[in-house]
Formats: structure tokens, C-alpha cells, sequence
């Protein structure tokens, strides 16, 4: 997809700096304000521990649902999300069906010491005794994806020309909080026909900063939206990460880079056995960071209020909420 507005970005090249690194923070510049994507290559993750990660994942998804059932939670809490619990579209106003997909989610353990925002935000996770290597993989995984993270946030500040003294999530991203998810999406002799407007994930937009995706490609895949060219499936790469902006890092910025507008298109009936599963680090800020929007000439609106980042994420994690 030489035609796609999403550019592929050599981690290790910017982490080198000079010329070269300076030259790609103005393309990735120019891809954000396209269609709020990227593919990562030279991101230093070893491809084996996500293929690890998914073995044991799966061998808790085909458990029976009642054994799952005891690690259920509903969204934003730390274990199973069954199917039905969420609706994705409804985060732009989209009347959907649930979303078709089960999910696994940690979060981060990183406590502040006050119940009412250490129960919300830094919940225990829960792990299953039936999958034993769940916990590790995932708990290695996202260690990976949150030093990762810290580093697409200093290269996008370094692409709006902040220096790397000046980044300005150094001071925002001390306890940052986020969540993660393993979501596993059934084929459709599993499920049987969609709905009409059914999903595997609903059109949204995420609601942090940057959102990390190890996924597996398929006809029932990832889509992204751009203004130019509408819908279109994602590019892949096997080497690649898929890391798209959410809503935070576009209201910081102004307007400027619209958040990664995507979705998971449903069963297809030509591949009716596809079984996809992917995993994805939702990052954030701290908890209590003030957000503060760029101004002009780089912000594309102005006069834009300072928000607080656990406020501005709880509003849309409510309303994606099934029932």
C-alpha cells in the first residue's frame, strides 16, 4: 500500500538522532496530521514474546465461559470482558450492536496511596490460575510497550519541534496510568452472522496519548480512516507495530493531529473459520497531569481549556460501557 497516507517509522533511526533523526520527525509530523497513524519498525521488541503471549492467551479463551466467568469484569476493571460488555462506536455517537469480541485486560500497578483513585486506576490485576504463563508474558509485554510509549511521545514532541529538554511529557508521564488488552475476535462459526452495523470493534477513536497494536491481519481486519481517502484497510508489516494517537494527544496538540480513527471490521463470510487475535497498550498520562493544549501557529484550534487527563479518560470509558 505504497498509496497509504500511514509511514512506516525506524524507531532506531530517530533513537540515533542528527540529520536523519530531524528528517523524520517532520514526516511523522506530516503522516499525524493525515490520518493519526504510524507503523513502527526498529521498536526493539523481540517478535517472540508476542507470539508467546498470544499461545497463552488463547489457551485461556478456549476455556469453557463458566470457568472465565470467575475472572469476569465489566469495562475498565482488571480480567475477562466477555462478549456483549462493550459497544465502541457509542464513543462517537454511533448506535451499535456490541462489539464482536472477548477481551483480557491489565492495567498498571502503580499505586498512590488513595483508595478512590488506586481502586479506578490502579485495580489489582487478576490473573488465571488456568493459564499459567499468562501473568508473565503480559506483565513482560507491557513493560515493553510503556517504555516503548515514553519514547513515541519524546519523538512526537520532537516533532512539533520540542526539544528533548523541553519534552513536555517528561513532567506529565511520572506515574502515567494505562490499561492493556489481549482481545481475541471469534470466527463467525463461532459466532454466527453479524447484525446489521455489528463489528468486530465498532468505528472510535482511542482516548490516551498513543495506543501500541501487535495484531494479526486478516479479511476481518483493522481499518483506518483518513480525510482523503476515507476508509481503507491498514497497511501490515510482520516487523511492524501499528501505533496510532488518541483523543489526548489530539486535544494537546491543538487539533493538529487527528486522533487515529479506526475499526475492526466483522466476520467476513469468505473466511468464515478466521480466528484473529490482537494485542494493544493503551497509554495515557498521569492520573492528575493538566493538560495544557499547544498554541498557535502549530495548533489548528485555538483558545482550547487545560483538562485533566483521569477526567477526560473516565468520560469516554463510561460511554462506550454496555447497560
Amino acid at each position: 500500500m505504497t498509496d497509504s497516507p500511514i509511514l512506516t517509522v525506524d524507531l532506531s533511526r530517530w533513537r540515533a538522532g542528527g540529520a536523519d533523526a530531524a528528517a523524520m520527525c517532520a514526516a511523522v509530523d506530516e503522516s499525524l496530521q493525515k490520518a493519526g497513524f504510524l507503523l513502527v519498525t526498529g521498536h526493539g521488541i523481540d517478535p517472540a514474546l508476542p507470539a508467546e503471549l498470544r499461545a497463552a492467551a488463547r489457551a485461556f479463551f478456549a476455556l469453557p465461559t463458566e470457568v472465565k466467568q470467575k475472572y469476569a469484569v465489566g469495562v475498565g476493571g482488571r480480567g475477562w470482558i466477555g462478549p456483549g460488555k462493550e459497544a465502541n462506536g457509542y464513543a462517537e455517537g454511533t448506535e451499535t450492536p456490541p462489539d464482536l469480541k472477548e477481551t483480557y485486560n491489565s492495567g498498571a500497578q502503580t499505586p498512590v496511596g488513595v483508595p478512590e483513585i488506586d481502586d479506578y486506576w490502579f485495580a489489582p490485576d487478576v490473573w488465571p490460575t488456568e493459564a499459567p504463563r499468562l501473568k508473565e508474558l503480559f506483565t513482560a509485554w507491557t513493560a515493553e510497550c510503556k517504555a516503548l510509549s515514553d519514547d513515541l511521545l519524546a519523538l512526537m514532541a520532537a516533532s512539533l519541534g520540542f526539544a528533548a529538554a523541553d519534552n513536555p511529557f517528561r513532567d506529565l508521564a511520572g506515574n502515567a496510568t494505562w490499561t492493556s488488552n489481549i482481545n481475541h475476535y471469534p470466527a463467525m462459526t463461532v459466532l454466527g452472522q453479524p447484525e446489521p452495523g455489528q463489528y468486530r470493534i465498532g468505528p472510535h477513536t482511542d482516548f490516551g496519548t498513543v495506543t501500541v497494536l501487535d495484531r494479526e491481519p486478516g479479511s476481518g481486519g483493522l481499518q483506518v480512516y483518513s480525510q482523503d481517502g476515507g476508509w481503507a484497510d491498514a497497511p501490515y508489516d510482520p516487523a511492524a507495530l501499528t501505533v496510532n494517537i488518541g483523543d489526548l494527544l489530539e486535544y494537546w496538540s491543538g487539533g493538529r493531529w487527528p486522533a487515529g480513527r479506526h475499526r475492526v471490521l466483522p466476520p467476513q463470510p469468505d473466511a468464515p473459520e478466521e480466528d484473529l487475535m490482537s494485542l494493544i497498550f493503551f497509554y495515557e498520562l498521569d492520573h492528575d497531569a493538566v493538560v495544557t493544549p499547544i498554541g498557535k501557529p502549530l495548533a489548528r484550534r485555538e483558545n482550547l481549556e487545560p483538562v485533566v487527563t483521569g477526567d477526560f479518560i473516565r468520560e469516554r470509558l463510561d460511554a462506550i460501557t454496555v447497560g
